[in-house]
């Protein structure tokens, strides 16, 4: 649900999920971890790190196709859909309830399944039934005890408000793209965000997207902890300050195990 490097599309906050490549992840890291005493807030982004939204999507997708008597590839379905997503998100700032929409009626005529624009609702109306992954909660509960916490996501105030209805931690900061009527990794979900913290010292950031989230932290000096779930390759990237395979591997390099 952002942008790629470049500007020249956007991406969703598990926009290199079509590349699952395992691999040696290790790289020297650019910024380390700051020390333990020296955090005070841990943000993090919603779908692909807290959220499992991929399946929730595919899970969606598939069920209203059955309906129609029609099936399809999981890997180049996600795959086309982050393109053509990222193709509409490039353009002028609209919901991200409405780009949901359009990139199901995009992705299904390509592909000889026919939905009219008046049917797409049903994706945004699946968000509800989206699910966390299995630590995420456990895990955010323990970084809630010992920092403040936030969400910074790239979806409408609504479906994110949906959303939380399955994550239990009392949140004390959320931005979002509506907010800001922007899609990371353009940096302006994080400035503003360092805008109401007062400050960037003492924000680390955990997130599943390298592109979204990982390379503009970077250019500002915010510590990341990348949750690769698919273990990625950085291939050239600059590492940031830890990779984990999931969110309670995150929690753990934070002390909060």
């Amino acid at each position: 649900m952002a942008r790629r490097s470049g500007a020249a599309a956007a991406y969703t906050d598990s926009e290199r999920a079509a590349s699952r490549q395992p691999g040696d992840i290790r790289c020297r890291a650019t910024m380390a971890l700051p020390a333990l005493k020296s955090i005070n807030w841990v943000t993090t982004d919603c779908y692909g790190t807290l959220i499992d939204w991929e399946k929730g999507l595919i899970e969606a997708c598939t069920k209203e196709a059955a309906k129609d008597g029609f099936s399809f590839e999981e890997g180049p379905f996600l795959a086309r859909f982050f393109e053509v997503q990222a193709e509409i998100m490039a353009g002028s700032y609209e919901l991200y309830a409405e780009v949901l929409r359009r990139t199901i009626v995009k992705v299904a005529r390509e592909i000889g399944w026919e939905i009219e624009p008046s049917r797409a609702q049903f994706l945004p109306d699946s968000v509800a039934y989206w699910l966390p992954f299995r630590e995420a909660n456990a895990a955010m509960d323990r970084l809630g005890k010992r920092y403040e916490v936030g969400i910074i996501s790239n979806v409408d105030d609504k479906l994110l408000g949906i959303s939380r209805r399955h994550l239990r931690t009392e949140l004390d900061l959320v931005v979002t793209a509506q907010q800001v009527r922007s899609y990371k990794p353009d940096p302006v979900h994080f400035k503003e965000c360092a805008r109401r913290l007062g400050s960037k010292k003492g924000w680390v950031h955990i997130c599943s997207s390298y592109e979204t989230d990982v390379v503009p932290l970077l250019k500002m000096k915010v510590p990341v902890i990348w949750v690769n779930r698919h273990g990625e390759k950085l291939e050239g990237r600059k590492a940031p300050a830890a990779t984990v395979k999931n969110f309670r591997e995150a929690a753990k390099k934070l002390g909060a195990s």
